[in-house]
C-alpha cells in the first residue's frame, strides 16, 4: 500500500545529449535509493530560458532517442520515472511549435503516458507561448506506480487551483508537478507555498521536481496530504526521497473530508 518517491532535481541545458546523460544518472540515482518512481524536472531534454535558440525546433517524437534512453534506464534500474521534454507534433501548417511534455515510462521500460503541458507561463514577462503549443484538454494523465495512481501536471499548472481539482476527481493519490520555477522576488516563497496548498486542499501527496540555478529555484520536494513537507532536496542538483502510502492518505481525508464536503464542481472551459 505504499511506495518510495524520489524527486530529482539538476540543471537542464542545450546539450541534448548531456542532459540525457544526466537524467539516466538521476533515474539510477533514484532506484539506488530505493524509489519506485522517480520524478524528474520539466524540460529536462532540452532547456534554453534564455531564448538563444528560441527559432529552432529541439523536439523529439515519444519514440525519439531520449526517451528511448529514458526508457531503458527506467527498465535496467527496475523504477518508473516521469520526465520533462520537448515534444515535435504533427505540422498543422500554421503551428510549428513544439510541446513541453511530461512523458510517463515503466519500470519495465514502456512508455505509459504522456501529458502536454496545458497552462503555459506568459507570465513576469516571459511568453512561454512563442515558442510552446499548449495542450489540448482531454482525460486527466493517471498512471499507476504499484498501489498509487499518479497524476501528473506541469510547473506553471500549479497556479491552477482547478487544475489539480480535475487531476484528484480523476483519482490521483499522488500529483507529479515537474517543474522549471524561475527565480525572482517571491518566486521561492510561492513554489512552497502553493505547492503545500495544492495538496492540502486536494488531501493529495505531491511530488514536485524542479531545475536547479541559475534560473530556477530548485526545492523539488514531496509533500504529504497534510502539507507537511516529507523531503526536500534543497538548491543544488541531486535527490530526495519519500514514502507515499494510501493508508496515510485514507487517514487525512478521514480527518479532513473536505473532497465530500464540497459543493462545486470543475469543469474544464
Amino acid at each position: 500500500m505504499a511506495i518510495k518517491v524520489a524527486v530529482a532535481q539538476f540543471t537542464a541545458g542545450l546539450d541534448i545529449e548531456d542532459n540525457t546523460r544526466q537524467v539516466t544518472e538521476l533515474i539510477a540515482a533514484s532506484a539506488a535509493e530505493g524509489a519506485d518512481l522517480a520524478v524528474l524536472p520539466e524540460a529536462a531534454m532540452f532547456f534554453d530560458p534564455a531564448g538563444t535558440q528560441a527559432n529552432q525546433s529541439h523536439g523529439q517524437a515519444l519514440d525519439g532517442d531520449f526517451v528511448a534512453a529514458v526508457a531503458e534506464a527506467a527498465k535496467a534500474h527496475g523504477i518508473a520515472a516521469l520526465v520533462g521534454m520537448s515534444e515535435s507534433l504533427p505540422d498543422l501548417g500554421h503551428d510549428h511549435r513544439d510541446s513541453n511534455t511530461v512523458v510517463g515510462v515503466s519500470s519495465t521500460g514502456e512508455t505509459v503516458g504522456a501529458y502536454r503541458k496545458i497552462h503555459l507561463y506568459d507570465a513576469f514577462g516571459y511568453r512561454e507561448s512563442d515558442q510552446v503549443r499548449p495542450g489540448e484538454i482531454g482525460q486527466p494523465l493517471v498512471l499507476q506506480v504499484g498501489d498509487v495512481s499518479v497524476g501528473v501536471l506541469t510547473c506553471y499548472d500549479l497556479r491552477f487551483p482547478e487544475a489539480f481539482r480535475w487531476v484528484t476527481d480523476a483519482g490521483a493519490d499522488l500529483i507529479a508537478l515537474p517543474a522549471a520555477w524561475a527565480v525572482g522576488p517571491a518566486k521561492e516563497d510561492h513554489w512552497r507555498t502553493l505547492v503545500r496548498a495544492r495538496a492540502i486542499e486536494n488531501t493529495v501527496f505531491l511530488a514536485a521536481a524542479g531545475q536547479t540555478g541559475p534560473t530556477s529555484c530548485g526545492q523539488s520536494m514531496v509533500v504529504d496530504p497534510m502539507g507537511v513537507e516529507l523531503a526536500c532536496a534543497g538548491e543544488r542538483p541531486g535527490i530526495a526521497v519519500a514514502t507515499v502510502s494510501r493508508e496515510r492518505l485514507e487517514q487525512v481525508r478521514a480527518v479532513n473530508p473536505s473532497l465530500s464536503n464540497r459543493r462545486f464542481a470543475v469543469q474544464p472551459s
